[in-house]
């Protein structure tokens, strides 16, 4: 992996063949101090991907629109699992990583799995494939056990789950 702290499409591109190729060697080379902008960088391109594939899909009356949620749907489930992620892991197990290279196993899987993701039924695969890829870059990348990554990854999965189930009513009509 490049030590450099910018983003650019050849690093997005040797990024996704590795990840796509050996994911544990990607996050076990992971520079320790991963910048920001390569895991947002990798994100947002793999977001962009993902709004258009699911733009494409179907004729929606106002594209600009739905394309906007999509793309803020992709980015902020990220942003929100990272989060919860990192909470979890502070609240448990008490090992601390930087947010941000925290995050960036959470980018980084994520984008990848978002490029297949549009396409139906396919989160069948690609969400069990996403936190498979998670677990392995927390104990590859994060120097988590397993058993800590899978516990972080269960509450985490829980806690969304109820979270949601939770507004569910709010954001539901009632029929």
């Amino acid at each position: 992996m490049p030590q450099t702290k910018k983003f650019t499409f050849g690093f997005y591109f040797k990024s996704l063949t590795k990840m796509l190729g050996a994911p544990r060697k990607f996050f076990s080379q992971l520079p320790r101090e991963i910048g920001l902008r390569q895991s947002a960088g990798f994100l947002l391109v793999s977001s962009l991907f993902f709004t258009g594939g699911s733009l494409v899909q179907n004729i929606y009356p106002n594209p600009g629109v739905m394309g906007g949620i999509f793309l803020v749907n992709a980015i902020g489930m990220v942003l929100i699992a990272a989060a919860l992620g990192y909470l979890v892991m502070a609240l448990t197990i008490g090992k601390q990583v930087s947010f941000t290279r925290f995050f960036s196993v959470y980018a980084f899987s994520s984008g990848v799995t978002l490029l297949a993701s549009w396409i139906p039924f396919f989160i069948w695969i690609t969400e069990p494939w996403k936190w498979w890829l998670i677990g392995t870059g927390m104990v590859k990348g994060c120097g988590f056990s397993l058993s800590q990554a899978l516990v972080i990854i269960g509450v985490s999965i829980s806690v969304m789950f109820l979270l949601f189930w939770s507004v569910l009513p709010l954001v539901a009509p009632r029929g």
